[in-house]
């Protein structure tokens, strides 16, 4: 996402920049070819769209209030082209087309930079929960790996979640990955990154630098989800301690995941198989 945000940035300055250019290159053009039926003020469009592409409608109709402007001191310093020029119809009408298609240029580029930001989202998150989905998950620890600084991978599985959809359907089932997402997502820091990567699997990364924070970590991810009456075990893999790759830390991670498992299954007595909330039944 801030690599994104940082390209747009840049993509807006280079716009406005090339808009600057295009504006003094014409208004020189203008100066020194321009004469009567030439029409070398028809390149102020480009300056314009620029404007609008980068910084919008309102900056776009500005921009074609700066090329009517700009038209107009040309005439003037111009001695080959009459001043009568000004005073007619037409200068009017360059004001409104100059300033109309900027705004609508702009009008154009908003909506179409939100659409794109919207089809972003929806690549990257997880239709269920609206956590980060296993590919964007996948890259935001690729880039992770690439800073080098330590971190910690938690990998996640719900417990129980088949017994509830066997005995209260799928639904059910939804609002408690729903619910678990949610629990994750107050645990968790702004700078961590939070996805569901599987059926009812989990993951998360922090910047936890040492297996001892991060076991503390996994302990109140467990107290929180405990006290929504949800349960879940989880695996942990430090970098780069526990591996350097994207591949050996997951290795790990689900490694300590599947030995949490297993040792919770021993330990659990049989009347303690449910474990997830019962859901409300319709009427009751």
């Amino acid at each position: 996402m801030v690599s994104r945000m940082s390209a747009a940035a840049s993509h807006r300055r280079l716009l406005l920049a090339g808009a600057v250019c295009i504006y003094g290159g014409v208004f020189a053009a203008f100066l020194v070819w321009e004469r009567p039926g030439l029409g070398l003020g028809h390149f102020y469009y480009l300056a314009i769209a620029c404007v609008a592409l980068g910084a919008g409608p309102w900056m776009g109709a500005l921009g074609g209030l700066v090329a009517s402007g700009l038209f107009a001191l040309g005439v003037v310093l111009n001695p080959a082209v009459p001043s009568a020029q000004l005073l007619t119809a037409g200068t009017l009408l360059r004001l409104i087309v100059y300033s109309a298609m900027g705004a609508l240029v702009g009008w154009f580029a908003r909506s179409n930079h939100s659409l794109v930001e919207r089809l972003h989202v929806a690549a990257e998150r997880d239709f269920l929960t609206n956590l980060l989905n296993a590919r964007a998950f996948e890259a935001a620890l690729e880039r992770r790996l690439e800073e080098r600084h330590p971190f910690t991978l938690v990998l996640g599985d719900m417990d129980g979640l088949k017994r509830v959809n066997d005995e209260h359907g799928h639904a059910a089932g939804n609002d408690a990955l729903r619910e678990l997402a949610d629990g994750l997502l107050r645990q968790a820091r702004h700078e961590d990154d939070v996805a569901r990567v599987g059926g009812d699997e989990f993951a998360l990364l922090a910047a936890v630098t040492g297996e001892a924070e991060a076991r503390a970590l996994v302990r109140r991810l467990e107290e929180a989800l405990n006290a929504q009456d949800l349960k879940a075990s989880f695996g942990i893999a430090v970098y780069p301690d526990d591996g350097t790759t994207a591949l050996s830390l997951f290795r790990a991670a689900d490694a300590r995941l599947y030995d949490r498992k297993l040792l919770r299954r021993r330990l659990a007595p049989p009347q303690s198989l449910t474990l997830l909330r019962t859901p409300v039944q319709a009427g009751s």
